[in-house]
């Protein structure tokens, strides 16, 4: 129970990089997960390949990487790994795990695989060409005897190097691919920038069209309206003057039945000769002043935009020089 203990601990120990114990000092990412710092290096110069060493002037910032057990981003500044805090708890605990495990009397208990084939025998050794490990009574006698094989230690550490290296690698890998899609993502909302910017200038653009469209209107109306005007107050004052003419002539016309009215023939002759002349007088009047054939046609207004809509429809972005 003690040594199955002691190895649940170990597992604790392990850093998920180079999957051995972590060698101190032992940095904290923010997320909480722990790393040897030479690995946390490792992966955050992988990520960062611009990225130079500390005390350096040339980069004022840090860089970023993400944690090789839950992924989560860590953003460093100039000091780069050597800014992210130690884990003094867990150096002590390997401290105490490697003076719990050196001591001769308290021993952990260490399991090995049998061979399947030689039940009393350990594995411990390794098959280069079945790529298999196996024990020795395998190549002495056994399916292995005709194979080259190696000691299981020296090839256990020898994959265990490659698995690490390849772990890093794909961390590295991993974090350039978020950088490129970061980078993506930045293009997109500098896409959307400058799309938004681009049509509030064409907005801008065809306002000012409008606005000069309107302008325009604006005095061509005005142009109608004070023909308009000049031709009404014409008119209007020539039915006044033959409004003015009837009155007099319906007025006359009265004056002239009472006097045809009138018994005394003495009376009459009065105030006949005078009541002729106007009549005469009234008859003579010139009423031949009157608007000219044609003189309400207000057709020389007309305009033909046709060639300025066709202008207008091609309308176009210019290319760039």
């Amino acid at each position: 129970a003690e040594a199955r203990s002691m190895e649940s601990l170990e597992k604790q120990l392990i850093c998920p990089i180079c999957l051995e114990m972590f060698s101190k000092p032992v940095v904290i990412l923010p997320c909480q997960h722990n790393l040897c710092r030479k690995c946390a290096n490792d992966v955050f110069q992988a990520s960062n390949p611009l990225w130079q060493s500390r005390g350096s002037s040339a980069v004022p910032s840090g860089g970023r990487f993400r944690c090789p057990s839950c992924r989560h981003e860590v953003v460093l500044d100039r000091h780069g790994v050597y800014g992210l805090q130690r884990n003094l708890l867990v150096e002590n605990i390997i401290d105490i795990y490697k003076q719990e495990s050196a001591r001769p009397l308290h021993a952990k208990a260490e399991q090995h695989l049998m061979c399947e084939e030689h039940e009393d025998e350990r594995i411990n050794i390794y098959c280069l060409r079945c790529e298999a490990p196996t024990c020795s009574l395998c190549k002495v006698f056994g399916a292995h005897k005709d194979c080259e094989v190696a000691p299981l230690p020296a090839v256990y550490q020898r994959q265990k190097s490659e698995l690490s290296d390849g772990i890093a690698m794909l961390v590295a890998g991993n974090d350039r691919i978020q950088a490129i899609i970061t980078q993506m993502e930045e293009i997109c909302h500098t896409i959307e920038e400058n799309g938004r910017r681009q049509k509030q200038h064409l907005g801008l653009r065809f306002d000012a069209l409008y606005g000069i469209l309107e302008e325009r209107k604006k005095e061509l109306l005005q142009s109608i309206a004070a023909e308009q005007e000049a031709k009404l107050q014409r008119v209007r004052g020539l039915i006044r003057q033959y409004g003015d003419h009837l009155e007099a002539s319906s007025k006359l016309v009265e004056s002239a039945i009472q006097a045809m009215e009138e018994p005394q023939m003495a009376l009459y002759l009065q105030h006949s000769k005078e009541l002729l002349k106007k009549i005469t007088d009234m008859s003579k009047a010139s009423m031949s002043s009157r608007p000219e054939p044609g003189y309400e046609n207000m057709d020389h207004f007309s305009i033909n935009v046709d060639y300025v809509a066709e202008m207008l429809r091609t309308i176009e972005f210019q290319t760039g020089a």
